[in-house]
């Protein structure tokens, strides 16, 4: 298994996840297992900002990422998050839970 790589300074520890343009069911194995590698990280960086498309489904898989992060005493940061991706987790009220930054204003 290949080990995750070192990202920017300072946080070179820190393992990045970019999320894929169409981040529906179908992608949702390759993202699971990434996530699941990263529990091994000593921190996490969710990139959400090329998401176009978006499910129910592959919000449960980060609010599930989240919850068992946390418990594991790490604390997932985003690094970007796409006004699809946004949209569609207020629409399931999942904004907080998923601790979604503020929209950046334009």
């Amino acid at each position: 298994m290949g080990k995750a790589t070192a990202q920017g300074k300072g946080e070179s520890e820190a393992r990045v996840i970019a999320l894929p343009p169409d981040f529906r069911l179908a992608e949702l194995a390759a993202v699971k297992a990434e996530l699941l590698e990263a529990l091994e990280a000593p921190a996490v960086n969710i990139d959400g900002a090329a998401v176009e498309r978006v499910d129910t489904a592959a919000l449960q898989l980060l609010v599930a990422f989240r919850r068992e992060s946390t418990a594991r005493g790490q604390s997932p940061a985003w690094h970007g998050v796409s006004t699809v991706m946004r949209d569609a987790a207020s629409l399931l009220g999942l904004a907080q839970v998923l601790e979604l930054p503020a929209p950046m204003p334009a």
